[in-house]
């Protein structure tokens, strides 16, 4: 049977417990994935009831009657057990609700050009988003414009 084993020595007076601490860092970031999900099995139904509606990237909407500022939200959540896609899909549920809450707060009755966002990744699609996962969490930021579409 084959044993792994590591050797750890004080390097040019670098001890081993840096080269432990240094070793860990490097490999935590390792693991985790930048995806791209599609956006349809979340949005249809996050909208379902919503009196704020969301229009992803570039996707067509009625002409805007009020700008009301930009709104974004980062969520990060626990990863859950039934995989990566589902922790992702979560992760956007919950920003999405956090975005339609604000609009709502600020009186807009939607929020266009919609991007989500993982660190550098950003997608401004109709039909994708983008989410990061690792083996402990799903992280994902949304932002987007607020505004009035119907006269009031």
């Amino acid at each position: 049977m084959k044993k792994n084993s590591l050797t750890l020595r004080s390097v040019a007076g670098v001890g081993a417990v840096a080269v432990v601490t240094l070793v860990t860092l490097t490999q935590a970031g390792c693991a985790t994935q930048v995806k791209s999900l599609p956006l349809a099995p979340v949005s249809a139904a996050s909208s379902q009831g919503a009196d704020v509606a969301l229009y992803f990237g570039a996707q067509a909407h009625p002409a805007v009657q009020r700008q009301l500022g930009r709104v974004s939200y980062s969520v990060r959540i626990a990863r859950t057990t039934d995989g990566p896609e589902a922790s992702c899909n979560k992760a956007l549920a919950q920003a999405l609700q956090k975005v339609r809450a604000d609009a709502r707060e600020h009186g807009a009755d939607a929020v266009v050009n919609v991007k989500t966002r993982f660190h550098s990744t950003e997608t401004a699609s109709a039909t994708d988003y983008t989410c990061g996962v690792s083996p402990s969490a799903a992280a994902i930021a949304v932002e987007g414009e607020r505004v009035v579409l119907h006269a009031n």
